[in-house]
């Protein structure tokens, strides 16, 4: 077995070398690739991978030319994946590699073909920010399990997993955090066990670079009845 991490990155200059160092001293019993995706970074991202690469040739590393949005750079890092298990780590420093091992576990033991990390089960630390965020993740999660008949707690969760036999078998399209209604759909859809797993959020506020806005709510909603009712 072997675990691929794919990154989408974009302008993370100040956080990706520790994601990344964090990532590598993760202990999983397994072969690990990483493949990190840049979303056309403007900060210096870009040159901070370039100069790494240098240095760690096990990276895989993809750069856009054009900014798509994280749901277009994790369908490039998909492409890219060798691994039997793919995983989602932002580049940020919101979700704890050290917690792969609970969430590779249900995959492994036979019982699971796609775990969901979950900031609301009662897992570790959590940071106390955003109540209006919390609320409106609550609601969409709710809504798309109305459409989709899952129970799950964390739909908008970046901590994803899949067997990467499920990923082959998934046309995506959204660009943006449109991504996270439309795995969450096509996944229903399949005979796939989907898990959660409590995991802790060290969440950022916009000043230490937190992206996903309103407007990104508005997309979500549409997609929950887009996905409802097309591939």
């Amino acid at each position: 077995m072997k675990l691929t991490v794919v990154i989408p990155v974009y302008n993370e200059v100040k956080t990706i070398e520790d994601v990344v160092k964090t990532v590598k001293s993760v202990s999983i019993g397994m072969p690990m690739e990483i493949v990190i995706v840049d979303d056309c970074s403007k900060d210096g991202t870009r040159e901070v991978l370039k100069k790494m690469q240098e240095t760690q040739s096990d990276l895989v590393l993809s750069f856009h030319e054009v900014n798509q949005g994280k749901g277009a750079a994790l369908r490039t890092g998909f492409g890219q994946a060798t691994g039997d298990i793919v995983l989602i780590q932002d580049a940020d420093l919101e979700y704890d590699p050290h917690e792969y091992a609970n969430l590779l576990k249900p995959i492994l033991d036979g019982r699971a073909d796609v775990v969901f990390g979950s900031r609301f089960l009662g897992g570790g630390a959590h940071r106390v920010v955003f109540y209006w965020h919390y609320l409106g993740n609550r609601f969409l999660t709710t809504l798309s399990n109305m459409m989709t008949n899952l129970n799950l707690t964390d739909m908008e969760v970046c901590y994803k997993v899949f067997r990467r036999e499920v990923l082959k078998g998934i046309v995506l399209r959204e660009n943006r955090f449109g991504f996270e209604v439309e795995i969450t759909a096509k996944v229903a859809r399949r005979p796939c066990r989907i898990y959660e797993v409590p995991i802790s959020y060290y969440g950022r506020d916009y000043s230490e670079g937190k992206k996903i806005t309103w407007k990104d709510g508005f997309r979500a909603l549409w997609c929950i009845v887009k996905y409802r009712f097309s591939d």
